[in-house]
């Protein structure tokens, strides 16, 4: 199968999150102790070591079946890459703004799955405050998954104006 000509670049960008999630979380690792903490901005952003065993917000962390939720965490995620992957292909003959989402949810997905099945957790470490919210710690792989969302979804609000746009053009036209 001849693949689209920007397709490679997709998923260079994919390789590029996941090179960057990997080497952020091998350092977090290896330079700060479990629980540690590193301030950058005071009151507000700080690199810190945790682990998480469930899903986003550590979701079913506390389960009675740890090892089952590993392992349906790590099936949904890599189905959701398949199919995220799957679209990519389809679509990916192009740079739009739906492609370079998925390109991030697909790196998303996969980084944090490489972790789910090497380590059973994944690896957290940018915790952020605003004002009195502590925001649940993250990482490069689950920045990238959101940030994917956040673009589909800002592209998908984007399309139905233009076709709301067009719609009402057309009928100026038969008017």
């Amino acid at each position: 199968m001849k693949l689209p000509r920007r397709l490679p670049w997709l998923l260079a960008i994919s390789l590029l999150v996941i090179v960057a999630d990997r080497v952020t979380k091998t350092w977090v690792t290896k330079h700060i102790a479990f629980g540690g903490v590193i301030p950058v901005i005071d009151h507000v952003l700080r690199i810190t070591h945790w682990t998480n065993d469930g899903a986003a917000f550590s979701l079913f962390s506390d389960t009675a079946s740890p090892n089952l939720v590993r392992w349906v965490l790590t099936c949904f995620a890599s189905i959701a890459a398949m199919v995220v992957l799957g679209v990519m292909i389809r679509i990916g003959n192009r740079f739009t703004p739906t492609t370079i989402a998925l390109a991030l949810i697909l790196a998303g997905a996969l980084g944090n799955v490489y972790d789910r099945v090497r380590y059973g957790e994944v690896t957290d470490f940018i915790e952020v405050h605003i004002f009195r919210y502590h925001w649940p710690d993250f990482n490069v792989a689950d920045s990238s998954i959101v940030s994917g969302a956040c673009l589909l979804l800002l592209d998908s609000l984007r399309a139905s104006k233009h076709e709301e746009q067009a719609a009402a053009s057309a009928t100026e036209d038969l008017t």
